[in-house]
C-alpha cells in the first residue's frame, strides 16, 4: 500500500519537514511494516521542460518505420533564452526525432533537453539518428518513470487538461515533486488498504488529532426511487450471506472523455495505480481513500432489476480483462435480466464497461462476505484491487459515504448530474462485541496497564466500551463493541493485542522468565536426548525422514517372516502427499534406507546414520476417530472415543551403516561394515540407558537368514523383544542398488527407558589384578554362539568379570558338522587377588555347564 504524503495530510497534520522514513517510522510503530520509498522525481535530473510541437514530418524509413521529424519550442515565444547548455538551441527551438505519432502540431508535450538525466541513468544528449541531428526527446510517461499509463505514445498535456507556457519545468505540471511511503499489511488489518485507515494509525501512533475523510461526506437518506436492487443469496457460505448491504446510485450526463485532472492523475500515480479514464480514475481514487471498492455500470446497458445471487451450473462470464470463466455455484454474482454482469467483490463484467460513450453512470458500492470473494478470487485465479480489500473485510457502515463521494466527484469532474433516489438494500452485519476482564491484558502481555489505560486506548481505536461495576479488589468487567471497519477484532487475545500496540511495543519489557524449581526434561525426554547425544558421538549423522511410506515398505520392515500372507494392520492418510505414500510407517527403516539412497546416489559412499522418532501402530482400534461438528465442545464419551481411535505411536530409534567403517588413507586399509557393527550401535544405546539387552540368534524376511539378531530385554515378567540388528538381505540390496552388507538396527526406544533403571550406576571400579582364561569348546553347527556364551557366564560364577568369544574355527582336528568355538574368560575379585585355583576352578565350573548343556568338548 503505497501513501502519498499529501494526501495523507489531508487527513492528519504530518509536519511539513517529515519524508517518507520519517511516516513510515511513525507507522512501525503500531504495528505497519515499512517497505519502500517512492519518489518519482528523484531520478530525474536536468532541464525537463515543456514544449510545443511547430512543425511535424513524417519521414517513411527504410526497415518500415515512420519516424517525426519534428521543431519543437522550449522557450515561450518572443522571450529572452532561459535555458543554455551544450545542444540547447539559442533560438529556443529544437529539432527532435520521435517515433511515437499521438500527437499534432501546437500540442504541448514533455521535453527532455540535452544534460537531463531520466530513470535508469538514461542521458540526453545530441546524436545523430535517421539523417537529422536530435537535440532532445519527446518523453512517455513510463521514460520519466512515471508508470504505464496505458497508453503507447507520448505525453501529451492537452489531453491532461493542462495547457502551461512552453519553457515551465514539467516536473512541476506534472506534480512529480510528491513522495510516498509504502507499507506491508498484514492480512487481518484490511482497514489500512486506504488513506483514512492509515491516517488513523498515523494518529494513533503520534498523537496528533485525525479528520476521517467519511464524517465529511453527508449522503442523503435512501428512498424507493434508486435502482432497482435485490438480494437473493440462496446459499450462503458457512452461514453468512454473501452480501450484506447494496448501495446504488445514479449519475446522468457524463462525459467519461474528459480529463483526468491533474491533481487527480498525480496522486494516482504515486500511489502505484495507473490512470485509464476519468470514471475509473474516480472509483480508484475513492476506493483508496476511503477503503470502500466501487464498481461503476453502464446504465445504459443494464436490463430490469439488479439481482445479486450465486451462480448457475452452465453460466459464464467475460469479465473486465476480457477472459471468458466458467462459473461455480459457489461464486456471488451481480446480474440483471440479461444474466451475470460481474464477479461480485472481484471484477465486473465487460457487457456493462464504462466507456468514452457512457454517458449515465450507475454506482455500486456493497459489501461482501470476506470468505466468498476469497474463494471466488482464488477459484478465478483474478486477484483486484478491490478482492484484496473485500476480502479483509471494508467498513460496512460506509457504502453510501462512499457512493455519495463518488457522485460529488462525477458531478465535479465528469459534468454530470446526480439523480434522484438512494438504494440501500441488506442487512447490516451486527458488530461484534467482546467480553474481557481489564486485567487481561496485562497478564496476557506482561505490562501493568491501568483499567483506565485500557479502557482509553480501546476507546481511540473507535470501539465503544462499558465498564462494569467490581469489587475493589477484582478487575471489572470490559464490554467492547469492535468498530465497524475492524472485522479482525473478535476475542478477548484481539483487543489484547490492540492494547499492547497503541501503548507501545517499546513499552513492552525483554525480561528472561524464571524457571520454576522441579521443571525441565521429563525423565524419557532426557532419556532420549542422551541416547542422541551418544549416537552423535558415535559418528553417526541424525536424519529426520517423512513418516509416510508405502504398503510395501511397510510389509518389508514392519513386520517379521511369520506376518508374511497376512493382513497388516496399518494407518492410511486420508490425504496423502503422493500416491504411493498412502500409509503412517511401521518403523524407521523405510526412512533410513531411502535417505541412504538418497545421499549414495549423490557420491557419499560411506554412510553412518540414525533417526529417532515416532512410528504409529494401529493395533486394534476401539474408537471410531470421527471428528465432531465444529462449534460444539465434544462431550467426555465423544473425546474418550476419538483418544480410543489414535493409534499407539512408541518412539523408535534405529540406526544404518552402508560402505566402511572409515575413509581410506596411508598404511590404513578401512573395514567394510557388517552386521557386528549394526548389533554394537544398538547394543551402545541400551549401555547409555542402563539396560542390559540380551542378542539372540533372529529371523526377518528383510534381513539376511544367517545374518540378524533379535534384541531382547529380560525382565521379571520374562523376556520382550524389543529390537532387530543384522544385515539386510543381499538379494534386495542388489536389487534396491545398495552396497553390499548395508546393516541397520532398530529399538523401541519407549520400552528401553521404561527397562532402564531411575539411576544408572557406575559399577565399581577393582584395584586388583585381572586373570584370564582362554577356553576352546567343540559344538555342533547348530548350536548358537550367544547360547554358549551365556552358559558360560552363568557356570563362571560371580567372579567371571567377562566373556567374550573371539574365534570360531572350523577345519583339521574339528569333526565334519561340528565347530569350535574359543572364548575368553576374565576373572576379577573386587576385594583380593584371585588364586590360580580359584580361577581353575570358576572356568571348570562354567565348561561342565556347557557341556551338560550343548554337549561341549574342549578342544
Amino acid at each position: 500500500m503505497r501513501i502519498p504524503l499529501d494526501w495523507l495530510r489531508e487527513f492528519v497534520p504530518v509536519p511539513a519537514e517529515h519524508r517518507a522514513e520519517d511516516v513510515m517510522a511513525d507507522l512501525v510503530r503500531v504495528g505497519l511494516e515499512e517497505e519502500d520509498v517512492h519518489r518519482p522525481a528523484a531520478e530525474l535530473q536536468g532541464p525537463i521542460v515543456v514544449g510545443q510541437v511547430l512543425s511535424k514530418e513524417p519521414e517513411p524509413q527504410k526497415n518500415g518505420k515512420t519516424i517525426n521529424w519534428c521543431s519543437v519550442r522550449v522557450v515561450p515565444e518572443g522571450a529572452a533564452q532561459p535555458l543554455t547548455g551544450e545542444g540547447i538551441e539559442p533560438s529556443g527551438v529544437q529539432g527532435i526525432v520521435c517515433g511515437a505519432h499521438n500527437f499534432e502540431v501546437g500540442d504541448k508535450v514533455v521535453v527532455a533537453l540535452p544534460g537531463a538525466v531520466l530513470p535508469g541513468d538514461f542521458r540526453i544528449s545530441p546524436r545523430k539518428t535517421y539523417g537529422h541531428v536530435s537535440a532532445g526527446m519527446i518523453a512517455s510517461s513510463t521514460e520519466l518513470g512515471m508508470g504505464d499509463d496505458g497508453t503507447d505514445g507520448i505525453i501529451v498535456l492537452g489531453d491532461l487538461g493542462l495547457d502551461p507556457e512552453p519553457g515551465t519545468d514539467a516536473r512541476d505540471v506534472l506534480d512529480l515533486h510528491g513522495e510516498a511511503a509504502e507499507i506491508n499489511v498484514t492480512p487481518d488489518r484490511g482497514y489500512a488498504f486506504s488513506m483514512r485507515g492509515v491516517a488513523r494509525e498515523y494518529a494513533h501512533a503520534t498523537g496528533v488529532p485525525f479528520t476521517d475523510p467519511a464524517a465529511a461526506v453527508h449522503p442523503p437518506a435512501a428512498d424507493d426511487a434508486g435502482p432497482a436492487v435485490r438480494i437473493d443469496d440462496d446459499a450462503p457460505i458457512h452461514g453468512e450471506p454473501g452480501a450484506t448491504r447494496f448501495v446504488a446510485r445514479t449519475v446522468s450526463g457524463v462525459d467519461a472523455t474528459r480529463p483526468t485532472p491533474p491533481w487527480l492523475a498525480a496522486r494516482l500515480r504515486l500511489a502505484g495505480i495507473r490512470t485509464i479514464s476519468l470514471p475509473v480514475d474516480i472509483s480508484n481514487y475513492v476506493m483508496w481513500e476511503l477503503g470502500q471498492p466501487l464498481h461503476f455500470y453502464d446504465a445504459d446497458t443494464l436490463s430490469g432489476e439488479i439481482v445479486v445471487r450465486r451462480a448457475r451450473a452452465g453460466e459464464t462470464l467475460t469479465t473486465l480483462d476480457g477472459k471468458e470463466r466458467e462459473l461455480d455455484p459457489e461464486d456471488l454474482l451481480i446480474t440483471d435480466d440479461s444474466g451475470p454482469i460481474g464477479l461480485a467483490g472481484v471484477m465486473g463484467g465487460a457487457a456493462t464497461e464504462v466507456t468514452d460513450a457512457t454517458t449515465t453512470i450507475v454506482v455500486e458500492s456493497a459489501n461482501f462476505d470476506p470468505v466468498s470473494i476469497a474463494r471466488t478470487r482464488r477459484r478465478h485465479r483474478l486477484p483486484s484491487e478491490a478482492s484484496k480489500r473485500n476480502e479483509r473485510g471494508v467498513d460496512w457502515e460506509i457504502a453510501d459515504e462512499a457512493a455519495e463521494r463518488a457522485v460529488q466527484l462525477l458531478v465535479e469532474l465528469a459534468g454530470g448530474t446526480a439523480e434522484p433516489g438512494v438504494t440501500d438494500v441488506g442487512t447490516r452485519p451486527q458488530p461484534a462485541v467482546v467480553e474481557m476482564a481489564a486485567d487481561f491484558p496485562s497478564a496476557l502481555v506482561g505490562v501493568a496497564y491501568t483499567t483506565d489505560e485500557v479502557v482509553e486506548t480501546l476507546r481511540a481505536l473507535g470501539a465503544e466500551v462499558a465498564v462494569a461495576e467490581a469489587a475493589a479488589d477484582v478487575a471489572p468487567r470490559l464490554t467492547v463493541t469492535a468498530p465497524s471497519w475492524r472485522t479482525d477484532l473478535r476475542i478477548p487475545e484481539d483487543l489484547a493485542e490492540e492494547v499492547a500496540r497503541l501503548r507501545g511495543y517499546d513499552a513492552i519489557p525483554s525480561v528472561v522468565p524464571v524457571a520454576p524449581p522441579g521443571r525441565g526434561f521429563t525423565r524419557r525426554q532426557a532419556q532420549r536426548r542422551r541416547v542422541s547425544a551418544a549416537l552423535a558421538a558415535a559418528g553417526l549423522t541424525e536424519v529426520l525422514a517423512y513418516p509416510f511410506v508405502s504398503e510395501e515398505q511397510n510389509r518389508r520392515f514392519g513386520a517379521d517372516s511369520d506376518a508374511q500372507g497376512q493382513a497388516l494392520a496399518m494407518v492410511a492418510l486420508a490425504n496423502p502427499i503422493a500416491s504411493q505414500y498412502r500409509y503412517l510407517r511401521l518403523s524407521l527403516l523405510p526412512g533410513l534406507v531411502e535417505t541412504a539412497r538418497r545421499n549414495l546416489g549423490r557420491g557419499f559412499r560411506d554412510l553412518a546414520l540414525y533417526e529417532m522418532g515416532l512410528v504409529f501402530l494401529p493395533g486394534a482400534q476401539l474408537g471410531s476417530a470421527t471428528i465432531p461438528p465444529r462449534a460444539v465442545h465434544p462431550s467426555a464419551e465423544v473425546l474418550a472415543d476419538l483418544e480410543a481411535g489414535i493409534p499407539a505411536q512408541p518412539w523408535h530409534v534405529a540406526g544404518l551403516y552402508a560402505g566402511h567403517d572409515s575413509a581410506p588413507g596411508p598404511d590404513h586399509d578401512p573395514r567394510p561394515v557388517d552386521w557386528q557393527d549394526a548389533i554394537a550401535g544398538a547394543l551402545d544405546v541400551a549401555d547409555v540407558l542402563g539396560v542390559e539387552l540380551t542378542v539372540r540368534q533372529g529371523r526377518h524376511h528383510a534381513f539376511h537368514p544367517g545374518r540378524v539378531a533379535e534384541l531382547v530385554v529380560v525382565t521379571e515378567h520374562g523376556d520382550r523383544v524389543v529390537g532387530v540388528a543384522g544385515e539386510l538381505h543381499p538379494q534386495w540390496l542388489e536389487a534396491e542398488d545398495l552396497p553390499a552388507r548395508t546393516s541397520v538396527w532398530e529399538l523401541d526406544l519407549d520400552a528401553l527407558c521404561a527397562a532402564a533403571p531411575e539411576i544408572v550406576v557406575a559399577a565399581p571400579l577393582s584395584t586388583f589384578p585381572v586373570s584370564t582364561q582362554d577356553v576352546a569348546l567343540v559344538v555342533d553347527e547348530a548350536v548358537v554362539a550367544g547360547d554358549v556364551r551365556a552358559t558360560l557366564a552363568e557356570g563362571a560364577g560371580e567372579l567371571l568379570e567377562a566373556v567374550e568369544l573371539f574365534d570360531v574355527y572350523r577345519g583339521a582336528g574339528v569333526p565334519e558338522g561340528r565347530k569350535s568355538l574359543a572364548f575368553s574368560l576374565r576373572f576379577r575379585a573386587p576385594d583380593r587377588t584371585l588364586t590360580a585355583e580359584e580361577v581353575s576352578e570358576a572356568r571348570a565350573a562354567a565348561t561342565a555347564l556347557a557341556a551338560q548343556r550343548h554337549g561341549a568338548v574342549q578342544r
